[in-house]
């Protein structure tokens, strides 16, 4: 819906980076990261930019593989009338990369005009771009510079595809608009293209090979980070990285298109896509410690590192609950057995409470870290 006013910016992006900005300030980068580590982050819309700006808050050295299925918004007008490859979310991953986010330019390329059907400033700027300089890759870089963004960010493909759905009770819905919004939870998702096979963007594949840590999420797990991994040869370029993989599940159930689903089922639906066997950590959230007794789970009380209250979190009413958004739930058994499928599982509380659909900043950061951490530990690069 347009706002009143002739410009504003999404809200959740904005607070989300005045939380991300103030965290950054507030601490040093620490040596256990400091150019040691080359990351890729592989999602898309909101949830890609707050790993990205977490990564580069640790000093990591970081890039961006973005889904091309957007068809919603300013980006799906865009893609109907001017037949221009999608450019939100590569307009969101470019913002936040960019060296000073207080910038003038920088707040102006996140703007939407709400006099001119909502488009945001950066998403037109793409696609003129595009257009001036025969190349979609060329409107990104130029865009970077305008920025001075820290890091590349790389569409996953450059062939025009469209996401087609399959929902849990047994519809199909075409779009990943209309996908997100599903009145059931999906069960899974695929891509199409009218001009005939996809093809990956050679310099995406390259990023993910050479990278040391690669991060699915967070974010909508069928409409921005499978996509990805739904393009040929990414999830083989995953298996070839040397890197290891971190799956960032969502705080809560926002929209329907995982409406109802657990954290183990988050990650069933990674595994159904092409994923299964290489997920090395996923990072959940639990506002409360799970209970951790049995002694087939010394990996969990490791990485845990609460004291135990609950099994799980489905004894909580919604208020206890984040400030009632009910998180993606997780049980003490579902740990159990997502480690027994591979993962080590980090369960912490990530929630900012001031805003209980986002991760809290700090919370995030300090979860990488022990990621990374875990990293040296058993040598995983």
């Amino acid at each position: 819906m347009a706002d009143s006013k002739p410009f504003h910016m999404d809200p959740s992006a904005t607070g989300a980076f005045q939380a991300l900005d103030a965290t950054i300030k507030a601490f040093e980068v620490p040596q256990e990261a400091d150019g040691q580590i080359d990351a890729v982050v592989i999602g898309g819309g909101t949830g890609a930019p707050v790993s990205i700006r977490t990564l580069l808050s640790l000093g990591i050295s970081t890039s961006a593989v973005v889904a091309m299925a957007d068809d919603g918004g300013s980006t799906g007008i865009l893609r109907d009338k001017a037949d221009v490859t999608p450019p939100g979310d590569i307009r969101k991953c470019i913002a936040a990369f960019a060296d000073d986010p207080t910038d003038p330019l920088v707040r102006a390329f996140k703007y939407r005009f709400a006099v001119a059907d909502d488009h945001a400033l950066g998403n037109l700027l793409l696609a003129a771009l595009e257009d001036a300089s025969g190349s979609f890759p060329e409107a990104i870089r130029i865009c970077e510079r305008l920025v001075n963004a820290q890091g590349h960010v790389y569409p996953s493909t450059l062939d025009h595809v469209t996401l087609t759905a399959r929902t849990r009770d047994g519809r199909t819905l075409d779009g990943q608009a209309v996908a997100c919004h599903s009145k059931t939870a999906l069960e899974s998702v695929s891509l199409v293209s009218e001009a005939g096979p996809i093809r990956p963007y050679r310099p995406a594949i390259k990023a993910i090979e050479q990278a040391d840590l690669i991060v699915l999420g967070p974010g909508s797990l069928f409409t921005s980070i499978i996509p990805n991994l739904l393009v040929p040869g990414i999830v083989d370029a995953i298996q070839r990285s040397r890197g290891s993989v971190l799956f960032v599940c969502s705080l809560a159930d926002m929209q329907g298109e995982t409406w109802g689903l657990s954290a183990r089922e988050h990650l069933a639906a990674l595994f159904d896509h092409g994923m299964y066997g290489l997920v090395d950590y996923m990072l959940v959230h639990t506002p409360v410690p799970l209970r951790a007794e049995s002694p087939a789970t010394g990996s969990f009380i490791a990485v845990a590192g609460d004291e135990p209250e609950h099994a799980s979190t489905s004894d909580l009413d919604d208020l206890r609950l984040s400030e009632g958004v009910r998180p993606v739930p997780i049980t003490y058994q579902d740990v159990l057995a997502i480690q027994a499928e591979g993962p080590v599982v980090i369960a912490r509380n990530l929630v900012d409470r001031q805003h209980p659909s986002w991760h809290n900043p700090q919370a995030l950061r300090d979860a990488l870290l022990q990621v990374i951490n875990l990293m040296h530990a058993r040598r995983d690069f």
